[in-house]
């Protein structure tokens, strides 16, 4: 049986540290010892000030990094942010701040080994730290995503993977979402942090994970040694089925959602939190009308021109190459787009954002009436 445990909080210090303490003492962390390697891996996709609700929270990540250090351990933050400088996303999140009185070392992933994950991926990338850490503390946020649905517990682990080696398994797995979520539960599998933490004080809602997201606050910071379980928590929490998030279809399918949840505190739903509409895969439909359904009923980026500074981040971090940044507007080649909304996810100013193609939006008007 996996245990969670919510407890509802608010980012007053007073309030969250014990409460993150409390956690870790339950989910193993009075094992630590001074020869402890700790590998502490919050969401630091970029830049972003805390209410944004893009990362996740500076006092969360002091708390369980004071934690740490006082067992005697070593604890080491780090992550592989999507945008921005490590140092920069230091400081414009209030982490700097938070950690100044703490002697604790942040800083990107760098080095990656190859690691066996099962097939069919095999051997991939994965952040030395990640492998060789004695204990990993994993402190997702609660945020909606334009391709998974929500990114949790499990997806979080994926800023394991390290700098553009991420776009690069967008581009191998994004025309199929199945696969990609796939990806995604076999990575946690292999790295199986000790114990995960979820941010979910102040989420994120609507066209998350990035800057087009909305913050709401839903006061809640949930602790498992499974962060499977913490997910699964959460579907009931904002009432959702497990099969409509891809990454616990996939779990479900291979055997890893049987093992029931004992919940530790009040699991009292969310309403009206707002997601964002799902995004078929690439995949779906006769194969020969694949194309033809890709151009004209899914979704695809666009960008709004009084936001857009022509800065450069969505062409960079395109895996696909379908945005030409040497005409003004931006210019997407929709037929090359494999609509992993990368794009939109590290766009700094919100400046992109999805629509439907004409014949989409003629349909749903057409059913909408029926």
């Amino acid at each position: 049986m996996s245990l969670v445990m919510i407890r509802k909080s608010s980012y007053r210090y007073e309030t969250l540290q014990p409460l993150v303490f409390a956690m870790l003492d339950r989910f193993g962390g009075r094992n630590l010892s001074a020869r402890s390697r700790v590998l502490i891996k919050p969401n630091l996709m970029t830049y972003a000030a805390p209410e944004q609700a893009l990362l996740t929270h500076p006092l969360v990540i002091k708390a369980v990094a004071q934690y740490v250090l006082e067992r005697g351990a070593r604890p080491l933050i780090a992550d592989s942010p999507a945008l921005g400088s490590f140092g920069r996303i230091l400081q414009e999140s209030g982490i700097s701040e938070a950690l100044a009185p703490l002697n604790v070392e942040c800083r990107p992933f760098q080095e990656s080994l190859k690691i066996d994950i099962g097939p069919p991926f095999g051997f991939i990338d994965i952040a030395r730290e990640a492998i060789e850490s004695d204990f990993i503390i994993n402190l997702p946020k609660l945020k909606t995503h334009r391709q998974m649905i929500l990114t949790l517990g499990v997806k979080n682990l994926f800023g394991c993977i390290v700098g553009y080696r991420k776009p690069e398994w967008h581009m191998r797995t994004g025309v199929n979402h199945p696969l990609f979520a796939r990806l995604l539960v076999q990575i946690y599998q292999r790295i199986s942090p000790a114990v995960t933490i979820l941010d979910g004080i102040l989420a994120l809602e609507g066209e998350g994970p990035g800057k087009r997201g909305v913050p709401k606050e839903i006061g809640l910071l949930i602790g498992s040694d499974n962060a499977l379980a913490i997910d699964r928590t959460v579907c009931r929490i904002l009432e959702l089925e497990p099969e409509a998030i891809p990454v616990l279809k996939t779990a479900g399918e291979r055997g890893l959602l049987e093992e029931p949840l004992s919940i530790d505190g009040q699991l009292e739903p969310v309403r009206s939190f707002e997601l964002p509409r799902s995004v078929p895969s690439l995949l779906y439909g006769p194969r020969i009308l694949q194309r033809f359904l890709r151009l004209y009923f899914l979704p695809r980026p666009v960008a709004e021109l009084d936001r857009c500074r022509h800065c450069g981040a969505c062409w960079d971090i395109c895996p696909a190459k379908a945005i030409n940044g040497s005409v003004r507007p931006l210019k997407f080649i929709y037929d090359q787009c494999i609509r992993c909304f990368c794009c939109i996810e590290v766009c700094p100013h919100g400046a992109l954002h999805t629509v439907d193609p004409m014949p989409a939006r003629l349909v749903r008007m057409l059913l909408a009436r029926r």
